[in-house]
């Protein structure tokens, strides 16, 4: 069958591509309107203050200003999580970080609203800062939110499937390691910028660069009071977003406010600086783990402890928290597997999902803890994992329900590929090589806000014409999600991907998608059009069939025609094939949807991690270490992905390309760097000093597909956007360790931290650079969990009771 497809799996180019480089495209930036106004923020200078008072009337009293606004005009809260709507447009009673929004300026240009935020004064009363997670655990006072689970966690989660200390006991060796990963941000091309309109019929549009034009909309119908029916969001083309722009924000609501107050277009666009303290990024993450593994190197039990810096917000923090525990289990069998995170609130910008949501640092810590497990037991790293992979179609110990798994293959891949036995520990000082694993979902299992509804919905429209549009809600971050509808629904009719019109991200014409995250447009997104597709040829299918004579089992779409596969001269075009079944039923119109499947497990919890289908990626780094400067050169980097099946091949190259460049950067330089105790101020909010891969650092990347169909995906396909980036880190790791000897357990890895544990290894000491302790942070009872095998049925035993013991699997 694969042989006779015409469009899937083919390196077709991207159906917006022509517009993109020709600068047709119209992002957020480029739009205006007659009478259009301008907005600033003023952003607070202190990291956490209570607000005593604000004088807004000397900037309202500047020429061309038309609106001021502060915290009390917008009293409602909001937030991307119904448990932590815990934001305000404006800060009303307190500043929780420095370039928190405080009040907003509409005026007829953006000097003048510059100017007038200028003219805005703030009274502040300082209140002690906290400035790392670790300084949160230590001072529960004074509280940054009224909230949270205790003092300044935002967070804490006690999940035990099966007893993990007994399983741990059961091992030949049990190792300890504590890992750090430092906090970053997704620097998207295009910043954030937002218009809002106010209609004389009292409707609201909003165009937005945002990854989550359903949960804008929420948004602003909680804030501002109005009927869901009246507001209409637009994601406009986005220019790069990798998380960074799929929470509502204060700009979004702010401009929307002022639209309405003055009748008038009102337009922002941030400055650079300003998506710095929009943030939303990487959380800088502590970890400690603990594992027993046999002589063989299988894994008798791991217990993994996470403490999360949320910075000031919650975003998609619990989500978060969870993330950095719950995919443990997907790659390596773990038989009992004991998981404490915590996420802590700093007065800091807030962190949130950016590219691969809370699991790129427990990926981190865990490919580079099994790569000491290996050495420790004389084992070559690939021939391990090898052995303790998850078995495809199986259940995990904190019931996720694995079912295509092609990580074996891609083990193999990277292995042959990059000469790994020919060069592992046999290369001159100064060289190596590494390699670490990786898994990440197609789509999270539930929704944001529960619900029994599909979580991805499709309209196809077929014109007598010969043309199809597709309507769907998704939006097009760059990633080509608007291209995929195009090859499905091409596919499904053997009609030509340029035929098609795309139309997706308005809330007012396009049914609900949830969004642009957690790698689900593909699946998701791609089964409600194939299922719109589909339908639409059965009701074309059923007139052609009657006009050509033949039944209906005998026709062929393809090349715009409909035609009989036994005499391929007897048939119609496609536009023909509309006509008829448009003459005989009226408007050929279809609609397709995507429902997940249920989660096995039923404890609190159990929704942060399920997915219909897990991709795997293996990767291999090449790195040259010089000995004196600690320079770290990433040459070449090897990598397999198990997509399940290309819908475009083209494009998944470039998916796991994009993944390496924003690994890499993670790997040896990007960090959010604060300075200061009691003043938490970001070091280094610009593009000059935010230092990210230029293409002279980027490396030569050698791409293997490997594709193994996943009954869950269309036509097999799972995800790429994301999984492919979380090797990439360890792998570095690892091979700096095979060059020069010592182990950086933390990423970035600098130069100075390669040469302190280089120095570190002359004195005798251990060559170890990384976090040295663990806080002591009080945890909640543990929710005892029995694994599948110990009879379990997905349910938690009441907190504190032992867990049903039984014999595990090895």
């Amino acid at each position: 069958m694969a042989d006779k497809r015409r469009v899937i799996g083919k390196a077709l180019r991207k159906v917006d591509a022509a517009a993109k480089v020709t600068g047709a495209t119209k992002f957020a930036d480029d739009l205006a309107f007659p009478r259009m106004l301008f907005c600033k923020l003023l952003r607070s200078t202190q990291p956490h203050a209570r607000i005593v008072s604000i004088d807004t009337s000397a900037a309202a009293k500047l020429d061309g200003v038309q609106a001021v606004l502060v915290g009390q005009d917008l009293p409602i809260p909001f937030g991307i999580l119904p448990v932590s709507q815990d934001e305000h447009a404006l800060c009303i009673d307190k500043a929780r970080f420095i370039g928190d929004p405080v009040a907003a300026v509409a005026a007829l240009t953006e000097e003048a609203a510059t100017a007038a935020t200028d003219l805005i004064r703030v009274d502040y009363e300082p209140l002690k800062s906290i400035a790392s997670a670790e300084e949160a655990v230590e001072h529960p006072e004074p509280r940054i939110h009224d909230y949270g689970d205790r003092g300044n966690f935002h967070k804490l989660i006690d999940l035990e499937f099966g007893d993990a200390n007994a399983g741990i006991a059961e091992g030949d060796m049990v190792r300890e390691d504590l890992f750090f990963f430092e906090g970053s941000t997704h620097l998207p091309m295009e910043q954030h910028a937002a218009v809002a309109m106010w209609s004389p019929d009292q409707k609201l549009t909003l165009w937005t660069s945002t990854q989550t034009p359903h949960y804008v909309h929420r948004a602003l119908a909680k804030v501002l009071e109005l009927p869901a029916a009246r507001i209409r969001v637009i994601a406009t083309p986005n220019g790069g977003g990798f998380g960074g722009k799929s929470d509502p924000f204060n700009h979004e609501i702010a401009v929307a406010k002022l639209a309405m107050i003055t009748g008038r277009p009102v337009k922002i666009t941030l400055t650079r600086e300003e998506v710095f303290y929009c943030h939303r990024g990487r959380h800088p993450t502590l970890m400690w783990v603990r594992t027993g593994v046999k002589k063989d190197g299988a894994i008798t039990g791991m217990h993994f402890r996470s403490l999360l810096d949320g910075g000031a917000y919650g975003s998609y923090g619990v989500a978060s928290t969870y993330y950095t525990g719950a995919l443990q289990t997907v790659t390596y069998h773990i038989p009992c597997y004991h998981f404490q995170g915590a996420r802590a609130f700093t007065n800091k910008a807030p962190c949130g999902p950016k590219r691969g949501h809370g699991t790129p640092q427990p990926r981190f810590a865990l490919e580079v803890h099994i790569d000491k497990i290996a050495e420790q037991l004389g084992i070559d790293p690939a021939e391990l994992r090898l052995k303790t992979l998850v078995p495809a179609n199986s259940l995990t110990a904190n019931y996720l329900r694995v079912g295509s798994m092609g990580l074996g293959k891609c083990i193999a891949k990277v292995v042959e590929g990059s000469g790994w036995k020919q060069k592992f520990r046999k290369l001159p000082r100064g060289r190596g090589v590494g390699l670490a694993c990786s898994s990440y979902i197609s789509g999270a299992g539930l929704p944001i806000y529960w619900n029994n509804m599909p979580h991805s919905g499709v309209q196809l429209k077929c014109d007598r014409g010969g043309g199809v549009t597709v309507f769907c809600g998704s939006t097009e971050i760059g990633q080509g999600s608007d291209s995929i509808l195009a090859y499905i629904v091409a596919e499904v009719l053997g009609i030509d991907p340029f035929d098609i019109a795309v139309v997706t991200g308005d809330t007012d014409l396009t049914p609900v998608d949830l969004g642009s995250y957690s790698s689900r447009v593909t699946l998701m997104s791609g089964n409600a059009a194939l299922q719109a597709a589909e339908r639409a040829r059965q009701i074309l299918a059923v007139h052609a069939a009657k006009k050509l004579e033949i039944p209906v089992d005998r026709l062929s779409f393809a090349e715009r025609r409909v035609y009989d596969a036994k005499d391929p001269k007897r048939g119609m075009s496609f536009a023909e094939a509309v006509q008829s079944a448009e003459a005989a039923e009226g408007t050929i119109g279809t609609v397709g949807s995507y429902t997940p499947p249920m989660s096995a497990g039923k404890y609190r919890g159990a929704g942060v991690g399920p997915s219909p289908a897990y991709s795997y990626s293996a990767c291999v780094a090449a790195v040259d270490v010089d000995p004196e400067t600690g320079i770290v050169r990433v040459p070449t980097i090897w990598i397999a992905h198990d997509v399940g099946r290309s819908i475009n091949s083209a494009a998944v190259i470039g998916q796991v390309e994009g993944s390496i460049y924003m690994g890499l950067g993670e790997a040896l330089m990007e960090e959010m760097a604060y300075r200061g105790n009691r003043n938490v101020v970001h070091k280094i909010p610009s593009l000059l000093e935010y230092k990210s891969p230029t293409t002279l650092e980027m490396c030569d990347v050698i791409t293997y597909l490997v594709e193994d169909p996943d009954p869950n995906g269309p036509f097999g396909a799972k995800e790429v956007g994301q999984g492919p980036l979380l090797p990439v880190m360890p792998a570095v790791a690892n091979a700096v360790y095979d060059a020069v000897g010592v182990r950086i357990d933390e990423v970035p890895i600098t130069p100075e931290k390669v040469l302190k544990a280089l120095r570190k290894k002359q004195k005798g000491e251990p060559g170890r650079h990384g976090p040295e302790s663990f806080p002591d942070i009080p945890w909640p009872e543990p929710m005892r969990v029995p694994t599948p095998w110990e009879g379990g049925d997905g349910k938690a035993v009441s907190p504190g009771r032992p867990a049903i013991t039984a014999e595990r699997p090895h």
